[in-house]
């Protein structure tokens, strides 16, 4: 009889076996990650840039854009017509008022003037022979030989007599003014465009008259841009309605070539209403141009100030921070904190941003750093002039942060 040797487990004996190996395990990776784990550090408060809040006397600057336009313009056509006999400018010259521009044959208008002048000697004769007749026939009626109706038509006669010699004297003037059309001046002193019309070509008079050319005015110039609702009512409130007082707010321009805004003016005039379309009011400024540089239809950047200049609280830009259409920044308190605080902002003005409110004068705010903090949070904040150029202290801030880190 063999006697096996090998021990004998149950399928049921392996299974259990099996899952307290596996509890075991997971109970000692539990009780060493257990013993592992230690208490973190708190997060280190964030180093940020800041500084007080500035109160000046200033001028705010709105800014917009504008065009260049002359004072006058003029579109010089012609009053009679003819044949164009010459041209007197050339073309873009600088010219004075009176000087010629065009010459339109004068021959058919001299004849017309002598014409009339003929037509007016007749009258005058009919008119001397009418009063001579007049005279014979109030005599005759004194000595009774003539009756009244016959001096009642000499004195007929003597009126007709001068009524056409009144006519005459119309129809010369008439003909002399036609005759002088015929020499076509600047209307204007400036800059004459080309000659639309040239030597040989015939013009005509009325509604269809061709354009000749056109003559601007040079010095001074108006500049035409438009001002939201809110600039014009802050204007109006210092005595710029009805365009009284607008010769003290003070209007900077420059070009597209120009740096800054180095031409200086006035407001002229505000338009009558507002466009209920865009908001806005057209407004007219007036800039002198000796040298000649503004041309009509220049694009300007154009900024207008208060007349008075007056205390306004002022940031750096970089300060100011976008919660959806709310602008704001965060204030530091003695106790190290930041603060969210909304704000609603003005022009910029030398470089920094007018508060209107939100702030008081010497709070200090995050210049540099707003996006590595949130409300509430505790910070490091190394403190600069507000006015002060801050790139180099940005810098060594995030310097220092990646060395905390």
């Amino acid at each position: 009889m063999k006697i096996s040797t090998k021990p004998r487990f149950s399928r049921s004996t392996i299974a259990i076996a099996i899952g307290a190996l596996v509890i075991a395990g997971a109970a000692t990776i539990s009780l060493s990650g257990h013993a592992e784990k230690t208490p973190s550090a708190a997060p280190s408060a964030a180093t940020v840039t800041v500084a007080n809040v500035l109160e000046r006397s200033v001028t705010e600057w709105d800014d917009f854009s504008g065009r260049v336009e002359a004072v006058e313009r003029v579109e010089v056509r012609p009053r009679i017509s003819g044949t164009i006999d010459a041209v007197h400018f050339q073309d873009g010259q600088l010219v004075k008022k009176g000087d010629p521009l065009f010459t339109i044959d004068p021959r058919p208008y001299k004849a017309e003037l002598a014409r009339a002048e003929a037509a007016r000697a007749g009258a005058v004769a009919r008119l001397s022979l009418a009063k001579t007749e007049l005279e014979r026939t109030r005599k005759l009626l004194e000595e009774r030989a003539v009756a009244q109706r016959e001096l009642d038509t000499r004195e007929n006669a003597f009126q007709e007599a001068d009524a056409n010699l009144k006519a005459t004297d119309a129809a010369v003037q008439t003909a002399r003014l036609n005759l002088q059309y015929t020499e076509i001046t600047a209307p204007v002193a400036g800059r004459v465009s080309r000659a639309e019309i040239t030597v040989g070509n015939l013009v005509t008079t009325g509604p269809t008259a061709p354009t000749l050319t056109t003559v601007v005015s040079v010095s001074p110039m108006y500049v035409s841009f438009e001002v939201d609702e809110p600039t014009y009512i802050r204007y109006a409130a210092t005595g710029a309605v009805g365009n009284s007082g607008v010769n003290r707010i003070p209007v900077a321009m420059g070009l597209t070539s120009e740096e800054g805004y180095p031409r200086q003016g006035h407001v002229k005039s505000f338009d009558n209403r507002l466009d209920n379309g865009s908001g806005t009011i057209r407004v007219r400024a007036v800039f002198d141009n000796e040298n000649g540089t503004l041309t009509p239809g220049m694009f300007a950047r154009v900024r207008t100030g208060d007349a008075n200049a007056k205390n306004a609280l002022l940031i750096d830009d970089k300060a100011v921070g976008t919660d959806q259409d709310k602008k704001y920044v965060m204030v530091v308190g003695a106790d190290n904190k930041a603060v969210y605080r909304p704000v609603v902002l003005g022009p910029i003005v030398d470089g920094l941003r007018v508060v209107r409110s939100g702030l008081k004068k010497d709070e200090r705010i995050v210049v540099n750093g707003l996006q590595r903090i949130r409300p509430n949070d505790t910070v490091t904040p190394e403190v600069v002039a507000m006015d002060a150029r801050v790139a180099g202290a940005d810098a060594k801030t995030n310097a220092n942060v990646v060395a905390a880190n």
